[in-house]
């Protein structure tokens, strides 16, 4: 099993989040030892969703603004597509996940999240999947897109849905814990 302890993970999420998709893996990552940290463009608490349908309120640790992308060493964004749509058009959700990819840091994104990372303007020449629905908009970015439950390209690892979380989880952890060796070498 992986060892993340003292790992920084970033999980970028606002209302609308796949509950599934933020707490399954914050708990995978966490059962690995990694400290986890809810950002958010608000304080307090953000509304999830199981598919269409509200779900619990979860808490954001830390408002996203001004938050400092060195603080953390990997990133990860749960999707669910009211929460994909307004990340996307966030400019410090998309300073945070450019700061986090020009230092090479792991960025692990399932569902709708790839949006944030088009629109951040990061997706051109990367392999990627993503919910199938929105396939277009990455190939039109410039995506090699795949139907395959997890896609990892350099220090990036994409899965499609929430029936993927533990393929996803796998490849996560797997990603960041390469991430941490090389920080030591």
């Amino acid at each position: 099993m992986s060892d993340l302890k003292g790992m920084r993970v970033a999980i970028l999420a606002t209302d609308g989040v796949e509950q599934s998709e933020l707490t399954e893996p914050r708990k995978f990552l966490e059962q690995l030892g990694a400290q986890t940290t809810v950002l958010s463009p608000r304080a307090g608490q953000i509304q999830a969703m199981q598919h269409d349908e509200k779900a619990d309120k979860l808490r954001v640790d830390r408002v996203l603004e001004g938050a400092n992308p060195a603080d953390y060493d990997a990133v990860l964004l749960p999707g669910g597509a009211l929460n994909a749509d307004r990340l996307r058009v966030n400019s410090e959700a998309q300073r945070f996940v450019q700061a986090i990819d020009h230092a090479r840091k792991p960025v692990a994104a399932i569902c709708h999240a790839p949006w944030l990372l088009v629109s951040a303007g990061l997706t051109r020449g990367r392999k990627m999947t993503s919910y199938y629905t929105i396939q277009d908009d990455l190939r039109n970015a410039g995506v090699d897109w795949k139907d395959e439950q997890v896609v990892q390209d350099r220090n990036w690892v994409s899965s499609r849905q929430p029936s993927d979380i533990p393929a996803f989880n796998r490849a996560m952890a797997e990603l960041f814990t390469q991430a941490t060796r090389n920080k030591v070498a």
